[in-house]
């Protein structure tokens, strides 16, 4: 990873959307365009703190935002009714950017969150002025005649996961919870380690996840590959993906199938995994910099 400058200054960010509270983390000029990032499932905003000093010295001119998404990070939880369900992530845009008064923003999205940008996208082209996409193209989509077998399996685990124990997510030690998360990801401890920190909570038994265990829960529903493509179409904003030497596979297969639907798309290799950002921080500034000057 690239050298840090110490220098920028980092502020905690709270945005009120009904009855949910969107925490974050932000740096640059309060009055200036924003270029908001949302991260990925089970992330927070913290997997943008090694990128974000080196997008505030590139991009001078703008606020940079990076949000935890309601039931990640600092931010609520869905109310005990409620569960999480994609669309419901675009509604929480839309609201992000109402209170905000935000037009035109330039959106940086890696994996979930680059899904949610671009449906996003789609429906309210003239909030978005272009879409950066971290390893992360298309839609999780499901045949339509896989449909019902969905529905019975998200409705299971619904069902199943009201009786979890949830003392199970609680750790002795901040490294305990680290080595957790590098065996189920390609993070390195360094960077899982910064993940994490913004994901654990003190309790007296040590450290809990303050992630909802309902995040984990299967979708009753998915989009269609029908309606995954008529997204895609529908997006006007120039898009740019950057995808890692050593991504997600379904981000290369995506790249054959959806990257065509786009209407004003370019992409990029970087080297690294699924969270290159974190790894190459200042090559994926420097892109995005590049992309945003166009």
């Amino acid at each position: 990873m690239g050298k840090i400058n110490q220098q920028i200054e980092l502020e905690e960010v709270c945005f009120d959307i009904g009855q949910l509270s969107l925490h974050g983390l932000a740096c640059g000029d309060v009055h200036s365009d924003v270029v908001l990032c949302l991260h990925g499932w089970l992330d927070n905003a913290a997997s943008f703190l090694p990128m974000m000093p080196f997008l505030a010295d590139k991009l001078t001119n703008k606020r940079i935002i990076a949000i935890d998404w309601p039931g990640h990070g600092f931010s609520s939880h869905r109310s005990s009714d409620a569960h999480y369900h994609f669309i419901d992530w675009i509604y929480d845009l839309l609201q992000l950017f109402e209170i905000n008064q935000w037009k035109n923003v330039d959106i940086i999205g890696h994996s979930m969150g680059g899904m949610v940008a671009t449906a996003f996208a789609a429906a309210f082209p003239e909030k978005v002025k272009s879409l950066t996409l971290i390893d992360s193209i298309g839609f999780v989509s499901t045949k339509s005649e896989k449909s019902t077998e969905q529905l019975r399996q998200g409705m299971l685990s619904r069902f199943n996961g009201q009786n979890k124990n949830k003392n199970r997510n609680v750790h002795a030690s901040v490294d305990s919870a680290v080595n957790v998360r590098v065996l189920v990801s390609d993070l390195s401890y360094e960077h899982a380690e910064i993940i994490v920190k913004r994901g654990l909570a003190k309790s007296g038994e040590g450290y809990a996840w303050r992630s909802d265990s309902r995040l984990r829960l299967t979708s009753p529903y998915r989009l269609t590959l029908a309606q995954a493509e008529q997204f895609i179409r529908d997006v006007k904003a120039p898009v740019q993906l950057l995808h890692g030497t050593k991504g997600l596979d379904m981000v290369t297969s995506g790249i054959k199938h959806f990257a065509p639907l786009f209407s004003n798309f370019s992409c990029v290799e970087v080297k690294g995994g699924h969270h290159f950002h974190m790894e190459e921080p200042e090559t994926t500034a420097a892109l995005i910099q590049s992309f945003l000057q166009v």
